[in-house]
């Protein structure tokens, strides 16, 4: 390794749960090694041919999609997808001459991975979820190091590969001393009444919404204020129906860039189960009600919940229930301060620090 730059290829994406976990690899190997080229693979067309390069990584795009469990046209295309990109994948390799490989998850890992194993280039992968996604379980025998965020994880794993790291996330977003004063003037409430924060990722969930929507009298009957991030389908209708209800705290915004205001203030948060939301709910310790997202891959988000539920630190309601149920739970819960206090020591006691940079340990670990 001497005299000469560190070559890195990180591979996945297609959402947010990929792509912020591999950027936060990406600045730990920065900051851990001077010489480093770093370059991103990820899928035409995804979130990460954007993200990527806004992080300051180059990236290059593989013609991959997901291989639909249901009967459709786009799964044709996909024989011819996986050859084209196991040829580009080939090309990118050659001609980079990584040291070592990592992948995130998502369609563009799988063809990468692959040709990177198969010519024992060192590799790590990184499985954000407690239950893995297709492209990991495949390339799980093949890799050196997998780096999960869940126990129990044998299951599904090879055992003497697992290393427990927990989920990268932005930093930004969980540093939150100091911030309360700043994030209620940046929201124009009142810092005298409790506050629920609610997010149902960055396109919103239109479940939760349509809840919300129906009980924001029952917010200000009872003196509670509301964040609420809508994603951007649903904005338009939260703007109409908050009007009236502006003056008692309740404010909604389409997409939210200070999440880190946003949880200073919330006494309690109502969101889906994504492996990052529910890695930085840890961080921050906040009583959280989740709502998994029913149709994510092998219902992931359920299990990422349950692995909260069974420990006593989060509150699940199904997907199917939220629009009966979430108002039933929410104020109780807010006027419940002992049960409050339990929830937030107990997802607090289940975070993982420095994720970004155990990872990027156990990637210089592997390099011959």
């Amino acid at each position: 390794m001497e005299n000469r730059k560190l070559k890195v290829i990180i591979s996945g994406g297609g959402t947010g749960g990929h792509i912020f976990p591999a950027i936060a690899i990406a600045n730990a190997l920065k900051k851990k090694v001077a010489d480093i080229d770093i370059l991103f693979v990820g899928a035409i067309g995804k979130m990460e041919m954007e993200k990527v390069p806004a992080a300051g990584y180059p990236i290059e795009g593989l013609w991959i999609s997901g291989f639909k469990r249901s009967l459709s046209l786009s799964n044709l295309m996909f024989p011819f997808k996986l050859i084209s990109s196991l040829n580009k994948a080939k090309k990118i390799i050659n001609r980079v001459k990584p040291d070592v490989v990592i992948g995130v998850g998502g369609f563009a890992s799988g063809p990468l991975l692959k040709i990177a194993t198969r010519k024992k280039i060192p590799s790590l992968i990184q499985e954000q979820n407690s239950f893995p996604g297709v492209t990991n379980k495949l390339l799980a025998n093949h890799v050196n190091t997998i780096c999960v965020a869940y126990d129990g994880m044998e299951k599904f794993f090879p055992k003497e590969k697992i290393i427990i790291t927990g989920n990268p996330v932005r930093q930004d977003v969980v540093e939150l001393s100091g911030k309360a004063e700043e994030a209620y003037k940046f929201f124009g409430i009142n810092p005298e009444l409790k506050t629920v924060f609610v997010v149902g990722g960055s396109l919103g969930a239109f479940s939760i919404n349509e809840s919300i929507k129906n009980s924001l009298y029952l917010f200000k009957e009872n003196n509670i204020q509301l964040v609420w991030q809508t994603g951007k389908p649903y904005i338009e209708t939260a703007k109409e129906v908050v009007k009236e209800f502006e003056s008692a705290g309740i404010k909604a915004f389409d997409f939210i860039n200070r999440m880190d205001y946003a949880y200073s203030i919330a006494d309690l948060v109502v969101s889906r189960a994504g492996a990052i939301a529910v890695s930085e709910l840890c961080l921050v310790k906040k009583p959280c009600i989740l709502v998994p997202f029913p149709f994510a891959a092998e219902d992931h988000q359920t299990k990422n919940a349950m692995a909260l539920v069974n420990k006593n630190a989060s509150i699940l309601i199904k997907d199917s229930d939220v629009r009966e149920k979430l108002s039933e739970i929410v104020f109780p819960l807010l006027n419940d301060t002992n049960k409050l206090k339990e929830l937030s020591e107990n997802i607090g006691s289940l975070a993982m620090k420095n994720s970004a940079d155990l990872i990027a340990d156990e990637v210089l670990k592997i390099i011959k």
